[in-house]
């Protein structure tokens, strides 16, 4: 059952997964957005072990709340949503924390990407540091501006899809994303300067 479920469509797996309770579609749909729901998490705090803990929380919400979605959106849309409010949620705490930290988390980690194709030593250094200021600068653009720019530029959404996960107008989507990649653009104008 489980190479026939996997040829099927998010949508459709969520319906049998609703339907059945298979431990299988359940663990299919966690295959197909665990690392990518990883990545967005971490562009949006900065955290390798907080993001791990939020896509956690994540299948467990999904796990727990399946019968919530609702065939008429994408299951990506309702995943990310999730995920993104637990992500805020977490900035939000982080806030309140703040005032009391010594130092913020994880401020010496390097974001790693990891590349198929052979890169020499000097620019494969340069390539992390590159990767390591930008992950700095998207964590400087404001909250509301960093959210969407991820979500269009890094994760590919289209507006109507960011519309939906973040319950914004389309308008307001495409303002909030060219808001965030001019500020992004100004903290990184050196960077690739030749």
């Amino acid at each position: 059952m489980k190479n026939k479920l996997s040829e099927l469509t998010d949508e459709e797996i969520i319906k049998v997964f609703q339907d059945t309770n298979s431990l299988e579609a359940f663990e299919i749909l966690v295959k197909r957005y665990k690392d990518p729901l990883m990545n967005f998490v971490y562009r949006f705090v900065g955290s390798r072990d907080v993001s791990t803990d939020i896509v956690q929380d994540t299948m467990i919400k999904f796990y727990l709340n399946k019968d919530s979605y609702k065939s008429f959106a994408k299951f990506s849309t309702w995943i990310y949503t999730i995920a993104g409010n637990l992500a805020k949620n977490e900035l939000k705490r982080r806030k309140r924390r703040k005032i009391y930290s010594i130092h913020p988390d994880d401020e010496d980690r390097v974001i790693q990407i990891e590349d198929k194709s052979f890169i020499g030593p000097d620019r494969a250094a340069d390539s992390g540091i590159k990767s390591e200021i930008i992950q700095k600068a998207l964590l400087r653009v404001k909250e509301v501006y960093r959210e969407v720019v991820i979500l269009r530029d890094i994760d590919g959404f289209s507006y109507e899809e960011i519309a939906d996960i973040t319950g914004l107008s389309i308008g307001t989507v495409k303002s909030r994303i060219n808001r965030g990649r001019a500020h992004l653009q100004k903290l990184l104008k050196n960077i690739y300067k030749e």
